[in-house]
């Protein structure tokens, strides 16, 4: 199945005439997930051709505004759509009485609802699960409180090998079992193992957003072994105070928590509107983590 990440903004707190803050979105088996909405996020799914009829389930990491101030112009866009499907907002408990007290000021109303998930700050939790993914969240540390989000698939059940069923002519409570991994009896009383009739499905896949934060050094007790780790790299060595004065990561920090976590492959972003050239940024992550790569707006990774 298509597991695929599109990166819609890349910047950090302001946008430039080449980067739009942040956003992104899964695409997994043709459905969309949208990680943070900021300023322009709309237009960005506009010209990467990201199917709005199709997205359900939105995720915001923190209220920063350049992680969400995108959200209200999508939500009335839906609107003049015409959407009539649920759509589903991930995110910190106050975005529900932001988004209500602006709908009744205006005196909006949708012909859709809206229904939105407290994020619970302690610890790792599954907020959203369909039958071939699941998300969490967990919590970062920056100015305001933080989350990230895993989006880990399911583990398949196990391959039946096609000549085995005439073979063994296997019965279809028998395939079930052995799909998930049981051994079975034959119709003369004699066991077979599940291995020799079957084979293991491909190895799940899994995606970690880190947003606006410092590093958090207990990070691989929420995710390990990811794929993909997305990690926030603001600053550079240069600037290494004011990552710190501000809460956020350096390039060379974020190689750190790929290394932790276990990470197969770093992709850095949101970086600050200083910086025009982010090639050093680059090579002090790679001197870390040498499997780094740097976010563009409108960059796929498929994984």
């Amino acid at each position: 199945m298509q597991f695929e990440i599109k990166i819609l903004g890349s910047s950090s707190a302001l946008p430039s005439s080449t980067r739009m803050p942040s956003a992104q979105m899964v695409l997994y088996n043709k459905t969309p997930y949208l990680i943070d909405c900021a300023e322009g996020t709309q237009m960005q799914m506009r010209k990467f051709s990201i199917p709005f009829g199709r997205l359900k389930n939105i995720f915001i990491s923190h209220l920063h505004g350049d992680h969400f101030y995108g959200i209200f112009g999508l939500i009335s866009s839906l609107n003049l759509l015409g959407r009539k499907q649920d759509l589903h907002i991930y995110a910190p408990a106050q975005l529900e009485e932001i988004i209500s007290s602006l709908h009744k000021i205006n005196g909006d109303e949708l012909k859709y609802k809206l229904i939105f998930h407290s994020l619970n700050s302690n610890g790792k939790n599954l907020i959203f699960e369909n039958k071939n993914l699941e998300v969490y969240s967990f919590p970062l540390k920056h100015s305001k409180q933080v989350w990230g989000f895993l989006f880990q698939e399911k583990e398949k059940p196990r391959n039946i090998k096609k000549e085995a069923i005439e073979k063994h002519n296997l019965s279809i409570s028998q395939i079930v079992k052995l799909k998930n991994g049981e051994d079975i009896i034959d119709e003369n009383g004699i066991l077979i193992k599940n291995q020799e009739l079957t084979y293991a499905a491909s190895i799940p896949r899994s995606y970690a957003y880190c947003t606006d934060t410092i590093p958090v050094r207990n990070l691989d007790k929420y995710i390990y072994n990811v794929d993909l780790l997305y990690h926030e790299a603001t600053f550079g060595n240069d600037l290494a105070d004011v990552a710190k004065q501000t809460l956020h990561s350096t390039a060379s920090e974020a190689g750190e928590i790929a290394k932790l976590v276990s990470a197969k492959k770093l992709v850095i972003g949101h970086f600050s509107v200083r910086y025009k050239n982010m090639n050093h940024l680059l090579k002090e992550a790679q001197e870390v983590f040498e499997n780094t790569i740097i976010a563009e707006d409108g960059l796929s990774i498929e994984l």
